[in-house]
């Protein structure tokens, strides 16, 4: 088995042996493991590129708004349409931001799927700010990885001697 470069997957572990794999990200593989072939430039051009993204996707909600208010929808269904989407962009802000440190609940994911479509500028300004850190997910993702490798390590640690042989006390 060989990575994207060709070159062969040993599992990223210091002896080079087998053990468990790094999980890779969106846009960055497994480079954040060792934030190497071209880590640093990957993620400058990640939040470039989700700054552009965020700042667009406003662009598109001032426009959708600028069309109602033509429309003359009325005082009371403009506000209401400026509270939805605000309070489900911070929804979905706050549950795109959490999503980077722990695993999120697939149940939870679902019955909040129209929410976080509603909310989308949310989700895109927590991709950004996450950006500016890490990889967005590497910390979660490292943690996973790191308790992998101790385990792994733990299992496959070899005893010394023979339990059998051993003395008996007293």
């Amino acid at each position: 088995m060989s990575d994207e470069n060709g070159r062969p997957d040993t599992g990223d572990l210091a002896d080079g042996g087998s053990g468990p794999r790094p999980e890779p990200l969106r846009f960055f593989g497994t480079t954040w493991v060792n934030h190497d072939d071209g880590y640093k430039a990957r993620r400058i051009g990640v939040a470039v590129g989700s700054v552009a993204v965020t700042v667009a996707a406003c662009l598109v909600l001032r426009f959708a708004y600028e069309g109602l208010a033509i429309a003359d929808i009325g005082r009371f269904v403009a506000v209401l349409l400026v509270v939805m989407f605000t309070g489900c962009t911070a929804l979905a802000f706050g549950h795109t931001w959490d999503s980077f440190r722990k695993r999120p609940d697939p149940a939870r994911q679902s019955s909040l799927r129209g929410l976080l479509t509603i909310g989308f500028v949310g989700s895109l300004l927590a991709y950004t700010l996450r950006s500016f850190r890490e990889a967005p997910g590497e910390q979660l993702h490292r943690a996973e990885y790191e308790a992998a490798r101790t385990q792994h390590t733990r299992r496959n640690t070899r005893r010394t001697g023979n339990p059998a042989k051993r003395r008996r006390k007293g």
